[in-house]
């Protein structure tokens, strides 16, 4: 009956009617990621899995405040950074750059969180260090409310 692209071009929303009985229902089609595969720390060659990185996506989001709908927009974001590479192997160390990167603007604690993982922080200094560098990106963008208020 219809179809609509959602606004990040990633997923189909398509409003149906069975041909039988009349009923309408609407389904949604995602775009998959196939046929990349994931060059490991060690080596090893995986195929991606979204799965995976929404597992681990998660675990940094914890008890934080989010929005489903939030919450998929960021992996098709993730995701569709990763096409972007246009290369048919990428490093698991480029996938989590990215998501670290897209994190940052998403959620500064779940940031954290993934990041003293993913960067191994190895002691209090560093994990300190990260929080003072998010303190002054917001020290300055908050300064510049003020004058826009002024």
């Amino acid at each position: 009956m219809d179809s609509r692209v959602t606004p990040d071009g990633m997923t189909i929303r398509r409003r149906r009617e069975c041909e039988k009985c009349h009923y309408r229902f609407s389904t949604i089609e995602e775009m998959e990621l196939l046929d990349i595969v994931v060059v490991k720390q060690n080596g090893r060659r995986e195929s991606y899995s979204r799965s995976k990185l929404k597992r681990g996506i998660l675990q940094s989001l914890t008890k934080r405040p989010y929005t489903q709908e939030d919450f998929d927009r960021l992996i098709h974001t993730i995701e569709r950074d990763i096409q972007k590479k246009k290369t048919r192997e990428v490093t698991s160390r480029v996938i989590g750059e990215i998501v670290i990167r897209r994190l940052r603007s998403f959620d500064k604690v779940a940031y954290i969180r993934f990041a003293s993982i993913y960067r191994a922080f190895e002691d209090v200094k560093t994990f300190a260090s990260e929080i003072r560098t998010l303190e002054s990106a917001n020290g300055v963008s908050r300064r510049r409310c003020r004058k826009a208020r002024r």
